[in-house]
C-alpha cells in the first residue's frame, strides 16, 4: 500500500522527489501525483494524529475511487453448482453472461469472476488434509462420472470408477 502519510512528511522536509520513491518504495510518478493532489486540495504538513492512510487516500483520491458497475454473481450458487458432477467455472460464467444480458446488466470478465469466486471460497474454507507418506495410503473417489470398456469378445460391457481397475468383473459400491 502506498505510504500517502510518509510521502507528505518527507515532502515537507524537502526531501526530493526521486529519494522519497525510493524510501516509500513506490514509483516517482506516485509520488508526484500524491504531492500535486494534496497542494490542489490544500492538504499539507503535519496531518491530524487520528487521520489513517486510508482515509488520506479516500481525501486525496474520492473520485478514484469509484464503485464498479458491474453486477457481482451468486456466488453461493455457484459454489452449490460446482459441487455438481461436470460443472465447471466456464459453464456458470456462460450462464452469468447470459442473466446479465437478458437484465442488461454489465458481467464480470471471466478472469475476475474466477478471482471473485476464488476469494469466496477463501472465506468458506471446508478442505481436509490428511498429512501421511505418498503411497501410504489409497483412496478412491466414488463421486462423478464413471468409466466402461468393451470386452469384445465376450460382447459384455462392464463400467469401473478408474481405468485400472476396470475388469468385466469390477463392482462398483452402492
Amino acid at each position: 500500500m502506498t505510504k500517502y502519510r510518509e510521502i507528505l512528511r518527507l515532502h515537507s522536509q524537502g526531501i526530493s522527489q526521486r529519494k522519497i520513491a525510493l524510501s516509500c518504495a513506490c514509483s516517482r510518478n506516485t509520488v508526484s501525483k500524491i504531492i500535486l493532489r494534496a497542494e490542489e486540495l490544500g492538504i499539507a504538513w503535519p496531518l491530524e494524529k487520528e487521520l489513517t492512510d486510508g482515509e488520506l487516500r479516500q481525501r486525496l483520491f474520492a473520485e478514484s475511487a469509484q464503485v464498479s458497475r458491474r453486477k457481482q454473481p451468486d456466488y453461493e450458487y455457484i459454489h452449490k453448482e460446482m459441487a455438481k458432477s461436470g460443472v465447471t467455472l466456464s459453464l456458470l460464467w456462460n450462464e452469468y453472461c447470459e442473466q446479465c444480458r437478458l437484465s442488461q446488466e454489465v458481467p464480470l470478465m471471466y478472469s475476475q469472476f474466477c478471482h471473485y469466486y476464488q476469494q469466496y471460497t477463501l472465506k468458506s474454507n471446508a478442505t481436509m488434509r490428511i498429512q501421511r507418506k505418498p503411497g501410504e495410503q489409497i483412496e478412491v473417489d466414488w463421486a462423478g462420472q464413471t468409466a466402461s470398456t468393451i470386452d469384445r469378445d465376450l460382447a459384455k460391457s462392464s463400467s469401473c470408477m478408474y481405468l485400472s481397475a476396470c475388469s468385466p468383473t469390477a463392482t462398483t459400491p452402492t
